[in-house]
């Protein structure tokens, strides 16, 4: 049975941290990077525990569409959703200051089939799929409108997501409580 888990928690809490040891010593696994670089920290952390088990993983970095890339890989790591987010509030709204109502919703509603998409596919191998966010509810409310609505829709997928996964954790100071 497939097995969809959600980490969130505030910045630096040790959410990718936790991710990667969970998966240290499985083989092939699908590690998606949304952003363009790979935190060098984290490419230290894998490629130690890689070497250490005799493992390999996949790494694919400034991922667009999480679904095309599940494949043969039991276990995907989802990292983070946070900055996914941000990309495609950009790219449906270049000037999130001129952001309607309508088109936060269109925006939060693509995300979100996205996402489903990516868990479906995830379920029809029988893999696992670890998906990591930051929680925005635990900052305050920005001045800029463009940063309180990525707040906000990152908290509506944030929200969504996590009542379709299997197990959701909350991560702070470096601990991990499970939360569903």
């Amino acid at each position: 049975m497939s097995k969809i888990q959600f980490i969130t928690g505030g910045a630096a809490s040790g959410k990718t941290r936790w991710a990667i040891t969970y998966y240290q010593a499985c083989d092939n696994v699908l590690y998606l990077c949304m952003s363009k670089e790979l935190d060098k920290e984290i490419a230290d952390r894998i490629e130690y525990n890689s070497k250490k088990n005799g493992i390999e993983w996949t790494i694919i970095k400034d991922v667009q569409n999480p679904a095309e890339h599940i494949d043969r890989n039991k276990f995907t790591i989802f990292d983070g959703l946070g900055a996914y987010v941000s990309r495609e509030m950009y790219a449906a709204c270049p000037n999130p200051e001129e952001m309607t109502e309508e088109q936060k919703k269109e925006i939060e509603k693509s995300i979100i089939e996205k996402l489903t998409s990516l868990i479906e596919t995830v379920k029809e191998i029988n893999g696992e799929l670890l998906i990591i966010t930051i929680e925005p509810g635990f900052s305050v409310c920005p001045e800029k409108r463009e940063q309180r609505l990525f707040r906000e829709i990152l908290g509506t997928v944030n929200q969504r997501i996590a009542n379709i996964c299997t197990d959701v954790y909350l991560s702070a100071s470096g601990i991990q409580f499970k939360i569903k």
